[in-house]
């Protein structure tokens, strides 16, 4: 079969490792996880590991040379593969109302937004693991109170436990990266529903992240907070200081009925 070409464009980096693929894919309990979707297989070499394990295997690919390699690879009752970009794709035309976990080596000009993605799906979504460049994967799984804790760490959290678990060189992928990766995996939490509004919420940590060297009391100058509200001593913190539950009090005290339009 003719070699599939790394795509700088798409941010294509091949992992050629095959023991830390199976790690990967091992993460996964095929009795727990039935529905699985592989973001990005490119050659497939974490999918060999997760076609033998799994009858519901789906892949989004969205680079047409990748999708006709797997296609000669596999035949079509191996695996469901659609051409398509993650980040658009409808998942409910898939799955349904079905629960699916995902798992990828994670293109990295793209990563952050796939979190985010699976966080706007994380009803259905009990699992996701895979690869993502190390800065990323820090962010996602840092606690409070660093540089590196951020939107990412905040939002991944109120609804997944995180894990870093180990992290991999530039030198088992192909092309190999300028930074290093890391392999993490995030499981939902039992009770995910939250005391606060969380459309609310969402908008206050983002907020409070965009100008995070400020205080709280900077940060959301633009909400247009009643003066006796911005007082209070949580408004003098830096974002990095509160802690997930700590955004779900302060978001629960802002309440949209004291946001001034």
């Amino acid at each position: 079969m003719k070699n599939v070409r790394p795509k700088k464009k798409l941010g294509q980096h091949f992992l050629t490792d095959l023991n830390i693929a199976k790690k990967i894919a091992d993460l996964l309990d095929y009795s727990a996880h039935q529905n699985v979707l592989e973001i990005g297989p490119g050659t497939g070499v974490l999918t060999q590991y997760l076609v033998p394990k799994t009858a519901a295997l789906h892949l989004i690919e969205v680079d047409e040379e990748s999708i006709h390699f797997l296609q000669k690879k596999y035949n079509s009752e191996e695996l469901n593969l659609i051409q398509g970009d993650f980040l658009k794709l409808d998942l409910k035309t898939i799955f349904g109302a079905k629960t699916f976990s995902v798992i990828g080596n994670f293109p990295y000009n793209i990563s952050s937004q796939i979190v985010f993605k699976v966080l706007e799906n994380k009803i259905q979504i009990p699992f996701f693991a895979g690869m993502f460049q190390k800065e990323v994967a820090e962010r996602i799984c840092e606690p409070p109170g660093s540089k590196k804790y951020g939107i990412l760490s905040v939002l991944s959290q109120l609804y997944y436990k995180t894990e870093y678990l180990f992290t991999v060189p530039p030198i088992v992928f192909n092309p190999p990266p300028k930074v290093d990766s890391a392999v993490i995996k995030l499981t939902r939490k039992e009770n995910i529903s939250l005391d606060c509004d969380e459309t609310l919420l969402n908008k206050v940590v983002k907020l409070s992240f965009q100008q995070r060297r400020k205080t709280l009391r900077n940060s959301l100058k633009s909400l247009n907070l009643p003066y006796n509200l911005r007082e209070d001593s949580i408004f003098g913190l830096r974002p990095e200081k509160l802690s997930g539950d700590d955004f779900i009090q302060l978001t629960k005290r802002i309440g949209y009925g004291n946001i001034s339009n």
